[in-house]
């Protein structure tokens, strides 16, 4: 039975939540190794998992007794939107039945070219959960709640063509969202120290995602040789 979405927001409340990804191309893509790593993140205390396609979704859902937003990453030639792009990917993620599915919910244009209030009715036709909005601006932020979506997530911020320029984690959006957002945010976004972790709680976020600082060993081993590296012995 899927716990109500009140208690969902309770559950995360104030803490970590642990991105367990690992697309196609890295060193521990595999559905049993992103099981073992949100087992990891719960010993850890982690409050929830994001997880990527509906094999790892699947098997976490069924393993790890977390608050689970799914996501379904999906290139389309025509597109710059990948996180949970269309219908499609969501249908994917139904029987599953995660807690909150994560889409992109920012201006660019869909592979399909439905708008993005087109797409959230389409969502909500299928699927009775919390819907997050994974958005990289102001304006996309505001227009996602009066859409409806239940959640804001700053994911997005720095990596679309318009937002380039914004720091990651972008803490002055999360001020600045907290101002007028009646839904809960999310930060997420290079957040890679503990410190910045806390910084985005103080700041006005309702939970933080964690990824690549803790489950990706490649990125993290690369951040101690590059520093190493400035130290001339």
């Amino acid at each position: 039975m899927m716990i109500s979405s009140m208690e969902t927001l309770n559950k995360i409340k104030g803490g970590i939540i642990v991105s367990c990804q690992a697309l196609e191309d890295e060193p521990l893509h595999s559905v049993n190794i992103m099981t073992r790593m949100a087992k990891a993140a719960l010993i850890g205390g982690a409050v929830g998992i994001r997880a990527n396609s509906p094999e790892d979704c699947e098997s976490i859902k069924e393993n790890i007794d977390l608050p689970l937003i799914a996501i379904y990453k999906r290139v389309y030639g025509s597109s710059n939107v990948y996180i949970t792009p269309t219908i499609e990917e969501v249908k994917k993620l139904l029987p599953i039945k995660p807690q909150i599915i994560a889409v992109d919910a920012t201006k660019r244009e869909r592979p399909d070219g439905k708008s993005l209030k087109e797409f959230f009715l389409e969502i909500r036709e299928v699927y009775d959960g919390m819907i997050m909005a994974d958005i990289s601006s102001y304006d996309e932020a505001i227009e996602a709640e009066n859409i409806g979506f239940d959640i804001v997530s700053t994911t997005l911020s720095g990596y679309t063509d318009y937002t380039l320029d914004r720091s990651r984690p972008d803490i002055e959006l999360i001020k600045e969202l907290k101002k007028v957002l009646k839904v809960p945010i999310i930060a997420e976004g290079n957040v890679d120290t503990p410190s910045l972790a806390a910084t985005c709680l103080e700041s006005g976020a309702w939970a933080v995602v964690v990824g690549g600082a803790i489950t990706r060993p490649q990125l993290i081993t690369k951040r101690f040789v590059d520093s190493v590296k400035k130290v001339h012995i």
